[in-house]
């Protein structure tokens, strides 16, 4: 079982030119949940759905992409919004309607309910830096990252207008890394934490925090994986026709837990020791997911069927 955890919301995306919005299912835990379902792994979801026709329309949705919803509550709040803006390179910006909403509610007793069969846990995002759930959240990854048995992953997915001021959502953030194994993050994330530091420089302050991996994903110019022990191993990008890149970083997070649970990675610490062939092979997969979903409009990521044969064919 690979568990999520974190916000479910609906993401209001302009229709073209029109002036209209479509109402999508989204989230970065929710999009990295469907991932990881399309992709056929066993996959529980976390997450606070609103009683409301929006929480109803995102239950529904993870329902239909086979996921377990079995600790999932059912919240009195309303749901989470967030309406995008599209630029014309595809490029994302949001603004959220969030105050009071489901999805940072989360009481100690609810977190209980997460799944035994746990091996790997994925958290991040603004439920993981919104009060009061981020505290509990953060215990429940540092409880079962502490088993052994049970593989930590974070992405801070950083939203500049909510997580407050760079000292504040550095200090949260690397809180969050220490309790992980493996951390994902965009450049952007980076340069806006650290806008004095160069990637690598990041990347070598956040391995020395504790994860097994560390993995930087650059757009276009592919994405980078880093190690403590290791040189940094950079791999290239595809050249994809972008449609937008709604949920392509998530598709990313999918790709590359995908990689390491179907190589077993995900036990007995075996991250540190892999090859660097075996590395880049993870990396290039999540990579490839990741395009795909950009030539998609909205948050779309490939099904397993899809990815195989575009494996096959070194597509």
């Amino acid at each position: 079982m690979l568990t999520v955890i974190g916000e479910a919301l609906v993401d209001l995306v302009p229709e073209g030119r029109s002036g209209r919005y479509r109402e999508s299912p989204g989230g970065s835990p929710f999009n990295v949940a469907v991932g990881l379902a399309r992709l056929g792994n066993r996959t529980s979801l976390m997450a606070r759905f609103a009683d409301d026709r929006f929480g109803r329309l995102l239950r529904g949705a993870a329902v239909q992409e086979g996921i377990d919803l079995s600790a999932a509550p059912r919240a009195a709040e309303r749901a989470t919004v967030a309406t995008a803006s599209v630029d014309r390179a595809g490029q994302v910006t949001y603004e959220f309607d969030m105050d009071g909403t489901a999805d940072w509610a989360w009481s100690a007793a609810e977190l209980r309910a997460v799944s035994p069969a746990t091996q790997v846990l994925h958290f991040g995002s603004i439920a993981a830096w919104t009060p009061p759930g981020a505290e509990r959240i953060a215990a429940l990854a540092g409880e079962l990252g502490v088993t052994g048995t049970v593989l930590i992953s974070y992405d801070p997915n950083i939203r500049p207008s909510v997580i407050g001021s760079r000292e504040h959502a550095a200090g949260i953030v690397e809180q969050n890394i220490r309790l992980a194994h493996v951390v994902k993050a965009s450049r952007e994330d980076l340069a806006w934490l650290y806008p004095e530091l160069q990637t690598h420089q990041v990347a070598a302050h956040w391995t020395r925090l504790g994860p097994a991996l560390v993995v930087v994903t650059d757009g276009a110019d592919g994405a980078s994986a880093y190690r403590r022990v290791s040189p940094p191993l950079r791999r290239p990008g595809r050249r994809v026709d972008v449609v937008d890149t709604i949920g392509a970083g998530d598709a990313f997070t999918a790709g590359l837990l995908t990689g390491l649970v179907r190589r077993r990675l995900h036990r007995n610490g075996r991250i540190g020791s892999t090859s660097e062939g075996t590395l880049a092979d993870i990396v290039d997969e999540a990579i490839l997911v990741s395009a795909i979903t950009c030539e998609r409009a909205g948050a779309d990521p490939p099904r397993l069927a899809e990815l195989s044969p575009a494996l096959r064919a070194g597509a």
